[in-house]
């Protein structure tokens, strides 16, 4: 299966420079606190700001209690602030990863005439559709279920899911959502001119067991999405040179 990344998925990622200077600031906040608990608990530091008499002098006790404050505190702070930068860079790691999508995760059990586009833009202004592939079927759009954990309500417009912050959102029905990429993929791709209609189909992935198929969107495992693509029936009217043109608008989009 040949697939077709999207350039516009790549932007706004966080850069290596990001990565590799959050790595670096933590690493230098977690070897500075090494070296302060070493200079206060390994080598008695701070007995140097002890006073020497009877009777220190105000300046003295100042100097004193600042150094103990400051030697005391300091390697947790510089502790916590390291960890919280190495955070940040596994953090900033993890967005700069591409997203794998169900069909793409499956690409060697799919067969070679099959194309997976994603991330695509259609033109009619509204959001993008995460995967669409194309086949001797004609195209599927394929998305994905929240985790089952996660979702809090199913309506039949819209679901409320906790994100991983711990917020409640609010999201469009996901089966509701995939039919309605499907239309507007098959309004666009379909050649009006030659009176030809792509065929395109929908599909949502996950195990949810509370989710169950509708008459426009079929419901999948993981598993299963070559499974599905390959039982649908294919669409004889699409030939090469319809095939082409779907093909040379989808990469318009990426």
């Amino acid at each position: 299966m040949q697939v077709i990344l999207s350039r516009h998925a790549l932007t706004g990622r966080p850069s290596r420079l990001a990565v590799m200077s959050a790595i670096l600031l933590g690493v230098l906040c977690m070897a500075t606190s090494a070296a302060v608990l070493w200079l206060v608990f390994g080598v008695g530091f701070l007995e140097l700001f002890n006073p020497t008499t009877a009777r220190p002098s105000a300046g003295q006790l100042v100097m004193g209690g600042l150094a103990w404050t400051l030697g005391l505190t300091a390697p947790a702070a510089l502790g916590i602030a390291g960890v919280a930068k190495l955070a940040t860079a596994y953090e900033r790691w993890r967005g700069r990863q591409p997203r794998i999508t169900p069909a793409v995760r499956l690409a060697r059990a799919i067969g070679d005439d099959h194309i997976v586009a994603t991330s695509l833009r259609v033109p009619d202004g509204g959001r993008s559709i995460p995967e669409l592939v194309i086949g001797p079927f004609g195209a599927a759009v394929i998305e994905e279920l929240p985790p089952a954990g996660a979702v809090l309500s199913r309506g039949v417009r819209s679901w409320e899911v906790r994100v991983g912050n711990g917020h409640i959102r609010t999201i469009d029905n996901p089966l509701e959502r995939a039919a309605r990429d499907a239309d507007r993929a098959r309004a666009w791709l379909s050649d009006e001119d030659a009176d030809y209609v792509l065929k395109v189909y929908s599909a949502v992935v996950g195990r949810d067991p509370n989710v169950t198929r509708t008459g426009s969107c079929a419901v999948i495992a993981p598993d299963q999405v070559a499974e599905w693509l390959t039982s649908l029936p294919p669409q004889r009217t699409l030939d090469d040179g319809r095939r082409e043109r779907v093909v040379r608008l989808i990469r318009t989009a990426l």
